[in-house]
């Protein structure tokens, strides 16, 4: 996927990045970098993009994405007016060249390599590292390091996780046509609730149908209408969860005109019914 190119700038000699993050909105553009990185959404919710993932996220999200890995978070609340994340960014020769092959570090070795594809953690994960994440901040320089350390054997050790890309994927790493992707991800988020044609979406990048179709596919590893349809439907589990609305209700509202089509739709992506998804989270 074509990406713009961000250099990560550590600051006072140190060896990693560690810092909060805080605006109105998550503003940063889709783009990659190659130092790792580990964000933990404290405030704040709208879709995460990660490779050819696009998923929900909310405050408790936490995810470790490997180096040169396309990402941006995009806000889809109307009335989000604040955001807060802690990220880590931290390069390969973290230690020093060739200190993941020591046998020390083999369980964060294998974590680190795992996160090319990107890694999800579920809630409870997160809940447990949120204090020891915090922790990191307050210490001085060689504590902080360590604690960091610790924070990477912990979750190396994690075995129930969620890979975020797709296999197959290969990111294209070039800037020049970077703001395609962000006119993709905005259209999208701006008209899902509508019939989206083809030529609609080609025709805000000035592209015919067919040219689209390859440019699409070549940086998604899946077809516009796939991606389009794992949007709504990640929109339409958010609306299961959070209102009371009914199901017809939900599947009109994310762009469905054929609500057979819709339950066919969900069952693909979610294994269940949008009942059976609703009354999963009823009973937590």
């Amino acid at each position: 996927m074509k990406a713009e190119f961000e250099k990560i700038r550590v600051t006072n000699n140190s060896s990693f990045s560690a810092f909060v993050y805080e605006s109105d909105e998550f503003d940063a553009p889709w783009h990659f970098h190659p130092e790792f990185e580990l964000t933990y959404i404290l405030k704040g919710e709208g879709v995460r993009y990660v490779g050819n993932s696009v998923q929900q996220f909310e405050a408790g999200d936490f995810v470790l994405l490997g180096s040169n890995l396309p990402h941006c978070w995009k806000n889809t609340s109307e009335d989000a007016t604040y955001v807060k994340s802690i990220v880590f960014q931290w390069d390969a020769n973290l230690l020093g060249v060739g200190w993941l092959e020591k046998r020390e570090f083999y369980s964060i070795k294998k974590l680190l390599e795992r996160a090319s594809e990107g890694i999800h953690f579920n809630a409870i994960v997160a809940a447990k590292m949120t204090s020891k994440l915090e922790e990191v901040l307050t210490k001085d320089p060689l504590e902080k390091l360590l604690s960091f350390l610790k924070v990477l054997k912990e979750i190396s050790e994690i075995t129930t996780y969620n890979l975020l890309v797709t296999p197959g994927f290969t990111p294209i790493l070039n800037s020049k046509t970077n703001h395609r992707i962000d006119v993709i991800q905005n259209f999208v988020a701006n008209n899902y609730t509508k019939k989206i044609k083809l030529e609609d979406i080609a025709g805000t990048l000035a592209m015919g149908n067919e040219a689209f179709c390859r440019f699409f596919k070549k940086s998604h590893s899946k077809s516009f209408f796939t991606y389009l349809n794992e949007y709504r439907i990640n929109i339409a589990c958010k609306l299961l969860i959070e209102s009371k609305k009914q199901v017809s209700q939900i599947a009109y509202e994310c762009g469905y005109e054929s609500l057979p089509f819709f339950y066919r739709q969900f069952d693909r992506y979610m294994n269940c019914s949008p009942l059976s998804f609703r009354k999963q989270y009823l009973k937590l």
